[in-house]
């Protein structure tokens, strides 16, 4: 049985206001989880997020939700590069910030679901769901990284 659903959260010593711009403007997008070049992001529910991740190619993705600075969330493509996502090929990819009392940081929770719904054919969504499992706790790591050595 293929796992559904990937969770990661980290503790992020920054304010949610800082994390949220780091999350969602393009050139922090961009450097945190693409190939260092700004995205294209038309920040609303339904406008397209274009990522260009090298080797991997233009993956374009559908935001979802934006509660600036609580949710973010975008539907993106699992399948080929350059391919729009749609009901039967993507998976949702959620931000959730919220504070940390004993902290003052932030914590940053990211599940990504819908691998179990995936149309693909059956050899590719076990190596889909693998390989996102193991690329977001870089991904993680390096958007942490850049809100703690950002001024607000």
């Amino acid at each position: 049985m293929i796992p559904n659903t990937i969770e990661r959260a980290v503790l992020v010593n920054a304010s949610r206001e800082l994390v949220w711009s780091v999350l969602s403007e393009p050139a922090f997008l961009g450097r945190w989880f693409g190939n260092g070049e700004p995205v294209k992001i038309d920040l609303r529910p339904g406008g397209l997020l274009v990522f260009d991740h090298g080797i991997h190619g233009v993956i374009p993705a559908r935001i979802q939700t934006v509660e600036p600075p609580n949710i973010l969330s975008w539907r993106w493509p699992q399948g080929a590069a350059g391919e729009e996502s749609d009901n039967s090929n993507a998976t949702l990819v959620e931000f959730t910030l919220t504070e940390n009392d004993s902290t003052g940081g932030t914590q940053l929770t990211m599940v990504e679901s819908g691998f179990a719904h995936l149309g693909l054919p059956a050899d590719e969504v076990p190596d889909r769901q693998r390989a996102n499992s193991r690329n977001w706790p870089d991904k993680l790591d390096q958007l942490r990284a850049d809100c703690e050595q950002t001024t607000a």
